[in-house]
Parts: structure tokens; sequence; C-alpha cells
């Protein structure tokens, strides 16, 4: 089955930076787009990063861009999500999600993960 592991979400303060992984198994890894997701308590799940098969082409919403970035590495299945200057409201669960194809919105991706949390501290 189509699994996708996450890894690296910690207590950071503002400011800091984090690296999360997500591993992917049960598919065609270089056929998919891949995003990170995040949500935070009572709040809405927003895609924060996106990639397309290839790496040639990413998407960041306004509130993310200039401090994370997102790549992947075909080779290892992985796609990596790297956040620098950490701020208290980056604070949520962060999801690693893959799709046919490169999107803004959840609903566009079809497998997600489990989660992993980061946590911002002012």
């Amino acid at each position: 089955q189509v699994q996708l592991v996450e890894s690296g979400g910690e207590l950071v303060q503002t400011g800091g930076s984090l690296r999360l992984s997500c591993v992917v198994s049960g598919l065609t890894f270089s056929d998919h787009a891949m995003a990170w997701s995040r949500q935070a308590p009572g709040k809405e799940r927003d895609i924060v990063a996106a990639i397309d098969w290839s790496g040639s082409r990413t998407y960041f919403p306004d509130s993310v861009k200039g401090r994370f970035t997102i790549s992947r590495d075909n080779a290892k299945n992985t796609v990596y999500l790297q956040m620098n200057s950490l701020k208290p409201e980056d604070t949520a669960v962060y999801y690693c999600a893959a799709g046919r194809g490169i999107g803004v919105y959840p609903h566009e991706y079809r497998y997600w993960g489990q989660g992993t949390q980061v946590t911002v501290s002012s």
C-alpha cells in the first residue's frame, strides 16, 4: 500500500530552522507531484509548498515565500521541506502529500502522511 512517512518535526525557537523529510513507498514517486501542507488547531489545512515530478516547478504561498524551500530526491523517494526564519505562527502539524499534478489546494492531492508536529516557541 501507499505510505508517506514524515519526520523532522520538533520544538524550535523563533528564528530557527528545521528540515522535514518524507519518505514515500507504494507508488511511482517520480510520477507524482509532492506537497507539504500544515494544519494548526482550529484552522484549515493549507498547502505551504509543492513541487512537480521533476523538481523544476515549485509553489509557495506568500506566508512562507522566501523562508521555505521544497526539494525532492527521486532516487531516494524522498521530499524535503527546509524551513528557515521560523515564526510562532508556523506552529502546526505538517503533512506530506502526493498527487498527479502540482496543485495549490489540499483536495488536489490523493495520498497523505500521518503528519509531524512543528512547534515554534516565542
